[in-house]
Protein backbone atom coordinates (compact mmCIF):
# COMPACT_ATOMS: atom_id res chain seq x y z
CA UNK A 1 0.00 0.00 0.00
CA UNK A 2 1.31 3.66 -0.67
CA UNK A 3 2.92 5.27 2.32
CA UNK A 4 0.68 8.26 2.94
CA UNK A 5 3.80 10.48 4.72
CA UNK A 6 5.10 9.90 0.18
CA UNK A 7 2.00 11.66 -0.56
CA UNK A 8 3.61 15.12 -1.04
CA UNK A 9 6.74 14.48 -2.75
CA UNK A 10 4.73 12.17 -4.99
CA UNK A 11 2.56 15.30 -5.99
CA UNK A 12 5.19 17.40 -6.20
CA UNK A 13 6.67 15.15 -9.00
CA UNK A 14 3.83 14.88 -10.67
CA UNK A 15 3.12 18.93 -10.72
CA UNK A 16 5.80 18.93 -12.29
CA UNK A 17 3.62 19.35 -13.13
CA UNK A 18 -0.36 19.73 -12.70
CA UNK A 19 13.55 16.75 -17.28
CA UNK A 20 30.10 14.25 -23.38
CA UNK A 21 29.46 18.29 -23.04
CA UNK A 22 29.15 19.37 -26.63
CA UNK A 23 31.41 22.15 -27.95
CA UNK A 24 28.38 24.43 -28.76
CA UNK A 25 27.05 23.88 -25.56
CA UNK A 26 24.50 27.07 -24.25
CA UNK A 27 24.30 29.49 -22.00
CA UNK A 28 22.17 28.92 -18.64
CA UNK A 29 20.21 31.73 -19.70
CA UNK A 30 19.80 29.59 -22.83
CA UNK A 31 18.77 26.70 -21.25
CA UNK A 32 16.30 28.99 -18.18
CA UNK A 33 14.36 30.66 -21.52
CA UNK A 34 14.12 27.29 -23.68
CA UNK A 35 12.95 25.68 -20.06
CA UNK A 36 9.89 28.88 -19.04
CA UNK A 37 8.95 30.07 -22.68
CA UNK A 38 7.03 27.87 -23.79
CA UNK A 39 5.01 28.19 -20.51
CA UNK A 40 4.50 32.04 -20.37
CA UNK A 41 1.77 33.88 -21.60
CA UNK A 42 4.45 36.15 -23.56
CA UNK A 43 5.41 33.74 -25.84
CA UNK A 44 4.22 33.44 -29.33
CA UNK A 45 0.93 31.41 -29.73
CA UNK A 46 2.31 29.34 -32.21
CA UNK A 47 5.49 28.60 -29.59
CA UNK A 48 3.25 27.96 -26.27
CA UNK A 49 2.69 24.45 -25.50
CA UNK A 50 -1.33 24.16 -24.73
CA UNK A 51 -1.27 20.59 -23.65
CA UNK A 52 0.73 17.19 -23.60
CA UNK A 53 0.29 13.33 -22.57
CA UNK A 54 2.63 10.89 -21.78
CA UNK A 55 3.57 7.93 -20.45
CA UNK A 56 5.78 8.33 -17.41
CA UNK A 57 8.55 6.24 -15.26
CA UNK A 58 8.69 7.30 -11.46
CA UNK A 59 11.51 5.97 -8.83
CA UNK A 60 10.96 7.16 -5.22
CA UNK A 61 13.75 6.44 -2.54
CA UNK A 62 12.74 6.50 0.76
CA UNK A 63 16.02 7.63 2.69
CA UNK A 64 15.57 6.34 6.27
CA UNK A 65 14.64 2.69 4.85
CA UNK A 66 16.94 2.63 2.10
CA UNK A 67 14.39 1.66 -0.49
CA UNK A 68 13.31 2.44 -4.02
CA UNK A 69 9.53 2.43 -5.14
CA UNK A 70 9.07 2.24 -8.46
CA UNK A 71 5.71 3.32 -10.35
CA UNK A 72 4.74 4.01 -13.67
CA UNK A 73 1.44 5.71 -15.60
CA UNK A 74 0.26 8.24 -18.11
CA UNK A 75 -0.50 12.08 -17.68
CA UNK A 76 -2.38 14.65 -19.08
CA UNK A 77 -1.72 18.19 -18.58
CA UNK A 78 -3.86 21.10 -19.96
CA UNK A 79 -2.68 24.85 -20.14
CA UNK A 80 -5.48 27.84 -19.93
CA UNK A 81 -3.93 30.87 -21.48
CA UNK A 82 -7.25 33.12 -21.08
CA UNK A 83 -5.69 35.37 -18.24
CA UNK A 84 -2.94 37.38 -20.07
CA UNK A 85 -1.89 39.10 -17.26
CA UNK A 86 -0.47 35.82 -15.26
CA UNK A 87 0.81 32.54 -16.04
CA UNK A 88 -1.43 30.22 -17.22
CA UNK A 89 -4.06 27.81 -15.14
CA UNK A 90 -2.95 23.98 -14.86
CA UNK A 91 -5.21 21.32 -15.80
CA UNK A 92 -3.85 17.77 -14.57
CA UNK A 93 -4.30 13.78 -14.36
CA UNK A 94 -1.75 11.83 -13.62
CA UNK A 95 -3.10 8.00 -13.44
CA UNK A 96 -0.75 5.60 -11.63
CA UNK A 97 -1.35 2.17 -12.42
CA UNK A 98 1.42 0.20 -11.37
CA UNK A 99 2.58 -1.05 -8.75
CA UNK A 100 -1.18 0.01 -7.75
CA UNK A 101 -3.59 2.09 -9.09
CA UNK A 102 -4.07 5.98 -7.56
CA UNK A 103 -4.84 9.37 -9.39
CA UNK A 104 -3.82 13.10 -8.67
CA UNK A 105 -6.49 14.77 -11.02
CA UNK A 106 -7.14 18.94 -10.97
CA UNK A 107 -9.72 21.28 -13.27
CA UNK A 108 -7.36 24.27 -11.75
CA UNK A 109 -10.14 24.70 -9.32
CA UNK A 110 -10.07 21.28 -7.82
CA UNK A 111 -7.71 19.25 -6.31
CA UNK A 112 -8.46 15.02 -6.05
CA UNK A 113 -5.99 12.73 -5.22
CA UNK A 114 -7.65 9.00 -5.06
CA UNK A 115 -6.26 6.28 -3.36
CA UNK A 116 -8.58 3.18 -3.96
CA UNK A 117 -6.91 1.33 -1.24
CA UNK A 118 -7.84 3.36 1.26
CA UNK A 119 -11.07 3.80 -0.65
CA UNK A 120 -11.16 7.91 -0.13
CA UNK A 121 -10.40 10.40 -2.36
CA UNK A 122 -8.83 13.78 -0.82
CA UNK A 123 -10.30 17.03 -2.15
CA UNK A 124 -9.03 20.11 -1.42
CA UNK A 125 -10.00 24.03 -3.47
CA UNK A 126 -6.63 25.33 -5.31
CA UNK A 127 -7.30 28.22 -3.84
CA UNK A 128 -7.00 27.60 -0.68
CA UNK A 129 -4.45 25.25 -1.34
CA UNK A 130 -2.46 27.93 -2.73
CA UNK A 131 -2.94 30.50 0.37
CA UNK A 132 -2.49 27.83 2.99
CA UNK A 133 0.84 27.14 0.96
CA UNK A 134 1.59 30.82 0.04
CA UNK A 135 5.31 31.02 1.97
CA UNK A 136 5.78 27.28 0.12
CA UNK A 137 7.68 26.75 -3.76
CA UNK A 138 5.13 23.72 -4.35
CA UNK A 139 2.25 26.55 -4.86
CA UNK A 140 4.39 27.78 -7.94
CA UNK A 141 5.24 24.20 -9.59
CA UNK A 142 1.95 24.72 -11.72
CA UNK A 143 3.27 27.41 -13.29
CA UNK A 144 6.33 26.38 -15.59
CA UNK A 145 6.91 29.79 -16.93
CA UNK A 146 7.90 31.16 -13.41
CA UNK A 147 10.57 29.22 -12.52
CA UNK A 148 13.48 31.21 -12.46
CA UNK A 149 10.72 33.81 -10.39
CA UNK A 150 10.46 31.06 -7.56
CA UNK A 151 14.28 29.09 -7.87
CA UNK A 152 17.44 29.95 -7.52
CA UNK A 153 18.41 28.13 -10.72
CA UNK A 154 22.76 27.06 -11.27
CA UNK A 155 24.56 24.62 -13.49
CA UNK A 156 24.11 20.67 -11.40
CA UNK A 157 27.15 19.17 -11.14
CA UNK A 158 27.83 17.56 -14.07
CA UNK A 159 25.94 20.32 -15.87
CA UNK A 160 25.35 17.30 -18.91
CA UNK A 161 24.08 13.81 -19.00
CA UNK A 162 26.12 11.34 -21.61
CA UNK A 163 23.89 12.51 -24.26
CA UNK A 164 24.46 15.86 -24.01
CA UNK A 165 20.94 16.94 -22.17
CA UNK A 166 21.65 20.27 -20.04
CA UNK A 167 21.34 19.45 -16.15
CA UNK A 168 19.97 22.08 -14.01
CA UNK A 169 19.95 22.39 -10.37
CA UNK A 170 17.02 24.40 -8.82
CA UNK A 171 16.77 25.79 -4.69
CA UNK A 172 13.72 27.10 -3.38
CA UNK A 173 13.70 30.91 -2.51
CA UNK A 174 11.87 30.68 0.42
CA UNK A 175 12.10 27.83 2.83
CA UNK A 176 10.20 25.17 2.18
CA UNK A 177 9.37 22.19 3.79
CA UNK A 178 8.93 19.81 0.88
CA UNK A 179 11.92 20.74 -1.30
CA UNK A 180 15.57 20.94 -0.39
CA UNK A 181 16.48 20.89 -4.83
CA UNK A 182 15.23 19.65 -8.17
CA UNK A 183 16.89 18.36 -10.47
CA UNK A 184 15.43 19.37 -13.70
CA UNK A 185 17.29 17.59 -17.52
CA UNK A 186 16.28 19.90 -20.61
CA UNK A 187 16.24 18.59 -24.03
CA UNK A 188 19.08 19.46 -25.52
CA UNK A 189 16.97 19.38 -28.68
CA UNK A 190 14.43 22.06 -27.12
CA UNK A 191 17.89 24.06 -26.52
CA UNK A 192 18.67 24.11 -29.93
CA UNK A 193 14.99 24.86 -31.36
CA UNK A 194 15.21 27.78 -28.69
CA UNK A 195 18.16 28.98 -30.06
CA UNK A 196 16.95 28.73 -34.10
CA UNK A 197 13.65 29.69 -34.10
CA UNK A 198 13.82 29.96 -37.78
CA UNK A 199 15.55 26.64 -39.55
CA UNK A 200 13.98 25.05 -41.92
CA UNK A 201 10.29 23.13 -41.88
CA UNK A 202 11.81 20.15 -43.63
CA UNK A 203 14.33 18.99 -40.77
CA UNK A 204 13.36 16.50 -38.36
CA UNK A 205 15.22 17.63 -35.82
CA UNK A 206 17.27 21.56 -34.37
CA UNK A 207 20.30 21.20 -36.61
CA UNK A 208 23.56 19.65 -34.80
CA UNK A 209 26.63 21.79 -35.36
CA UNK A 210 29.45 20.71 -37.40
CA UNK A 211 31.78 20.18 -34.42
CA UNK A 212 29.70 17.21 -33.66
CA UNK A 213 28.55 13.73 -35.33
CA UNK A 214 25.94 13.89 -37.03
CA UNK A 215 23.31 11.21 -36.78
CA UNK A 216 21.78 9.54 -39.88
CA UNK A 217 18.25 10.31 -38.54
CA UNK A 218 18.34 12.60 -35.58
CA UNK A 219 16.17 11.90 -32.35
CA UNK A 220 15.38 13.25 -29.24
CA UNK A 221 17.12 10.98 -26.55
CA UNK A 222 14.33 9.85 -25.14
CA UNK A 223 11.47 8.64 -27.67
CA UNK A 224 10.13 10.37 -30.60
CA UNK A 225 7.78 13.03 -29.67
CA UNK A 226 4.49 13.61 -32.03
CA UNK A 227 3.30 17.04 -32.41
CA UNK A 228 -0.47 17.78 -32.89
CA UNK A 229 0.41 21.51 -34.57
CA UNK A 230 -0.44 21.32 -38.18
CA UNK A 231 -1.30 17.23 -38.59
CA UNK A 232 2.41 17.05 -38.40
CA UNK A 233 2.87 13.34 -36.74
CA UNK A 234 6.77 14.48 -36.25
CA UNK A 235 6.49 17.57 -35.37
CA UNK A 236 9.59 17.89 -32.85
CA UNK A 237 9.57 22.11 -32.61
CA UNK A 238 11.14 24.96 -33.06
CA UNK A 239 10.23 28.10 -35.14
CA UNK A 240 7.38 26.94 -37.51
CA UNK A 241 7.39 23.85 -36.63
CA UNK A 242 5.45 24.86 -33.10
CA UNK A 243 6.67 24.31 -29.63
CA UNK A 244 9.06 21.46 -28.33
CA UNK A 245 8.56 20.48 -24.89
CA UNK A 246 11.90 20.52 -23.05
CA UNK A 247 11.78 18.14 -19.95
CA UNK A 248 12.81 14.58 -19.94
CA UNK A 249 12.79 14.09 -16.29
CA UNK A 250 12.90 15.91 -13.06
CA UNK A 251 13.97 15.32 -9.56
CA UNK A 252 12.75 16.19 -6.27
CA UNK A 253 14.61 16.22 -3.33
CA UNK A 254 13.18 17.19 0.28
CA UNK A 255 14.75 17.99 3.34
CA UNK A 256 15.04 14.46 5.01
CA UNK A 257 17.19 12.96 1.99
CA UNK A 258 13.99 11.40 0.38
CA UNK A 259 13.42 11.46 -3.82
CA UNK A 260 11.52 11.34 -6.47
CA UNK A 261 12.50 11.15 -9.81
CA UNK A 262 9.76 11.46 -13.11
CA UNK A 263 11.07 10.31 -16.69
CA UNK A 264 8.79 10.93 -19.86
CA UNK A 265 8.16 9.01 -22.81
CA UNK A 266 6.04 9.11 -25.83
CA UNK A 267 5.36 12.70 -25.51
CA UNK A 268 2.47 14.10 -27.46
CA UNK A 269 2.19 17.92 -27.58
CA UNK A 270 -0.83 20.21 -29.03
CA UNK A 271 -3.11 17.46 -29.85
CA UNK A 272 -5.69 18.63 -27.30
CA UNK A 273 -7.22 16.95 -24.24
CA UNK A 274 -10.87 16.67 -23.59
CA UNK A 275 -12.37 18.69 -20.51
CA UNK A 276 -13.29 15.31 -19.44
CA UNK A 277 -9.82 13.76 -18.28
CA UNK A 278 -9.27 16.83 -15.64
CA UNK A 279 -12.75 16.12 -13.83
CA UNK A 280 -13.07 13.22 -11.61
CA UNK A 281 -16.35 11.22 -11.03
CA UNK A 282 -16.07 9.57 -7.10
CA UNK A 283 -16.65 5.79 -7.42
CA UNK A 284 -19.56 4.92 -5.60
CA UNK A 285 -19.23 4.28 -1.85
CA UNK A 286 -15.26 6.34 -1.86
CA UNK A 287 -15.24 8.41 1.37
CA UNK A 288 -14.47 12.26 0.52
CA UNK A 289 -11.68 14.06 2.90
CA UNK A 290 -11.59 17.61 2.97
CA UNK A 291 -8.39 18.91 5.06
CA UNK A 292 -7.79 22.02 6.17
CA UNK A 293 -4.85 24.26 7.32
CA UNK A 294 -1.38 22.86 6.13
CA UNK A 295 -2.96 19.88 5.48
CA UNK A 296 -4.65 20.71 2.73
CA UNK A 297 -4.54 19.03 -0.57
CA UNK A 298 -2.32 15.96 0.22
Amino acid sequence: MMNRSLIPTLCLGALLATLAAPAWAASLGDVISALETPFQTKTDKNLRIYDYSADFFQESKIASLDRLQRASGEVEVAFDYQRTDTVPRVKFRWQYEQPTTQEIVSDAKTLWVYLPENNQVIQSDIELVNRSRQNDPMTFLTGLGNLSRDFSIHWAVPNYDVEGNHVLELTPKRVSSLINKLIIVVDRYAVEAYLNPDQDEDQDAPSIPSSQPTPAEPTPPASRMLGGLNNDPFAYGGGARGPWFPILSTTVYDPNGNSTTIEFSDLRVNFGISEMSFNFIKPAGVQVVRPTGQEMGF
